[in-house]
């Protein structure tokens, strides 16, 4: 095909300014001991890249089974449910004994917790038509407007010195992730990352809507449910790890849209998750360096996707 070179070489300098930024993530003002340097940079930068092909995999393979641009997989509550567990957790055990809690406990708690949530509400709407989809979308929503809704009469109910923990949970934490979660967040990331590039082709088939895809003879229920499972696993490994993102889905899979303009998986995926780990890294290396943490990443990438969103919204990209 004339445009497949093309589209190659789109991937071929998306990964090569991604592996750019990491070696200046990795280097730039980089004094004393080069091997802690390294070892302290590195844990960052496994994390910035690990939550970032998360939700971008995640959030194109949910787009594209529920056959709308504009939404991601946080619009179902999972955000939400997980403010609630933290919340819950300093409620019931206060400050003290939430910090108690042993990070490797809490990471399977909250995945656990999230990853059940998400399939037990695909299993209970997900029917054999679209309507199912919208049903499950707009449930979804509404659990998530009920999750904020207990998070908030508990935060006014604990102690304000509790509630400076609950709200440390509220944004994502780039630059202050449990080193120990990172190796088990990476493995559960590539094992799910690597079912879902087996499901590439079918995805494909799934782009082209549930009668066309039932008409090539794809299994469509089985297929969108195992899609699905597979992406409440993706968002629950990122959010347990580094804490909720609502927007950042929504803009590097816009991006990867943009820059790649082919709707194939094996293309899209791969440059999804590469497109994410540039506006991570990059991200973070330009908050560092040239503005001093002024500011915080999760801030300013979900200012950036909020306006992705607005934009794909007034462009009328919802399909």
């Amino acid at each position: 095909m004339p445009g497949r070179p093309v589209r190659d070489g789109r991937l071929i300098l998306l990964a090569a300014a991604l592996g750019l930024a990491c070696v200046l993530f990795l280097t730039v003002g980089a004094q004393g001991d080069w091997a802690f340097v390294l070892r302290f940079r590195g844990a960052k930068l496994g994390a910035l890249l690990v939550v970032g092909t998360a939700i971008a995999v995640a959030t194109v393979t949910f787009q594209t089974v529920s056959g709308n641009r504009i939404l991601t997989p946080s619009v179902m509550g999972i955000d939400a449910l997980f403010l609630l567990f933290q919340t819950l957790l300093v409620f019931l055990l206060g400050g003290a004994g939430f910090a108690a809690i042993g990070p490797h406990l809490r990471f399977l708690a909250e995945a656990g917790l999230l990853m059940g949530a998400a399939t037990l509400l695909f299993g209970l709407l997900l029917g054999r038509g679209r309507a199912d989809l919208h049903r499950m979308v707009l449930t979804g929503i509404i659990f998530g407007v009920l999750f904020r809704s207990l998070t908030g009469l508990m935060q006014r109910m604990i102690d304000p010195s509790d509630f400076a923990v609950v709200q440390s949970a509220a944004f994502a934490r780039f630059s202050s992730v449990e080193t120990d979660l990172l190796g088990l967040s990476a493995v559960l990331c590539a094992v799910i990352c690597a079912a879902l590039w087996r499901m590439r082709h079918a995805l494909d088939v799934l782009a082209l809507g549930r009668e066309a895809a039932i008409g090539l003879g794809l299994a469509y229920r089985r297929t969108v449910i195992a899609a699905l499972a597979l992406v409440a696993a993706l968002v629950s490994v990122s959010t347990a790890l580094v804490g909720p993102v609502t927007f950042f889905g929504l803009l590097v899979a816009a991006l990867a849209h943009g820059v790649l303009a082919d709707h194939r998986h094996a293309r899209l995926l791969p440059a999804a998750a590469l497109m994410a780990g540039l506006v991570l890294v990059a991200g973070q290396l330009v908050l560092d360096h040239v503005f001093d943490l002024a500011t915080t990443l999760s801030v300013v990438v979900e200012f950036a996707g909020g306006l992705a969103f607005l934009f794909l919204v007034l462009k009328g990209s919802a399909r």
